[in-house]
């Protein structure tokens, strides 16, 4: 919509400004707005959760694939080699150790490792969680230090929202729910979950990633995002 000027502001200096000009303005800002491109194993519960961030001064691109560790991170840096450069985009892959006790856990540990390795090698930032993303909504509600897996994880969140989180967690609608699910909710605190997730990164400190159980990096992203909220 126009903006209505009166007669006698026309000509002044505040108001001398073309419509190319506006146009030209607002190219500008979008063209050196800060991008964040995030790469996920999952295909909805974490793009459907980045994607809620209320950011105002940045643009959030967001996707799941459905490959995990290595293949995630290969398939990451084919598709930024296709891109222009952009100096503005900050790559982040999303994955999860995710151990399968029926799999060789030797095989599993090293390609969690080198996943993390090849992604900080092209540049990009990790968001890893060891056992399983869900970690990170666990930590919004308590402190733990014992070493669970993903379905643990499922049973301390349906305790928490008075569901079966297995059941229901993997549908679009509910994925795109859990940012303002967690933050309606007075029993969860995004920033005590931050302060739980420092905490134990740097219990691990020095550990390989393999066997940082629990841990996440998943809020080092949230600070970042953070950044640009609404205000």
């Amino acid at each position: 919509m126009a903006k209505h000027v009166k007669k006698t502001d026309q000509n002044k200096a505040w108001n001398r400004r073309t419509g190319n000009a506006r146009a030209y303005d607002l190219e500008s800002r979008a063209a050196n707005a800060k991008r964040f491109l995030i790469i996920c194993e999952g295909v909805n519960t974490e793009p459907c959760y980045f994607k809620s961030f209320p950011v105002q001064t940045a643009q959030v691109e967001a996707f799941g694939i459905g490959r995990s560790k290595t293949s995630l991170v290969e398939h990451a840096i084919e598709w930024v080699q296709q891109k222009p450069p952009d100096s503005e985009r900050e790559v982040w892959v999303v994955f999860d150790m995710d151990f399968d006790p029926s799999e060789d856990a030797t095989l599993q540990r090293n390609d969690f490792n080198e996943a993390i390795r090849l992604a900080k090698d092209n540049r990009f930032r990790v968001a890893y969680s060891n056992d399983a993303f869900e970690l990170w909504f666990v930590l919004h509600y308590q402190f733990l230090e014992a070493a669970l897996d993903r379905a643990a994880y499922y049973n301390l969140l349906g305790n928490h929202w008075g569901m079966s989180y297995e059941r229901d967690c993997k549908g679009l609608q509910f994925c795109r729910a859990i940012y303002q699910r967690l933050l309606s909710d007075p029993n969860a605190d995004q920033q005590a979950a931050i302060r739980h997730a420092e905490r134990l990164f740097a219990q691990h400190a020095g550990y390989l990633p393999a066997v940082q159980n629990p841990c996440t990096t998943v809020f080092q992203l949230v600070v970042e995002l953070n950044k640009y909220l609404k205000k």
